[in-house]
């Protein structure tokens, strides 16, 4: 495959494309590397939403370690927090 011109120039226009140059371009599907498709997908709105959306403040200590963990860490913030309940009553109740 030959191989193609910037789209910029030195001063950095943009250059007119081609005809021959678009039917060069790839769908996002065969450009972009399967990490990033994977966060670019939308989920539709849940039909019955099983959790409910809060902004709370963490230690910066605890939120890094959760996030070491890799994706998924909200959810097991949350595992946390749900065996924390079982064996202690948060104050004031």
């Amino acid at each position: 495959m030959p191989k193609s011109k910037p789209l910029t120039d030195n001063e950095g226009q943009v250059r007119e494309l081609t005809a021959a140059g678009i039917k060069r371009f790839q769908n996002a599907k065969q450009a972009l590397p399967g990490t990033l498709l994977k966060k670019l997908k939308v989920r539709g709105p849940q039909k019955t939403p099983t959790k409910e959306r809060i902004t709370i403040r963490l230690s910066p200590e605890v939120v890094q370690r959760f996030r070491d963990t890799g994706d998924g860490w909200q959810t097991r913030v949350d595992s946390a927090l749900k065996d924390w309940l079982e064996s202690h009553k948060p104050a004031g109740v």
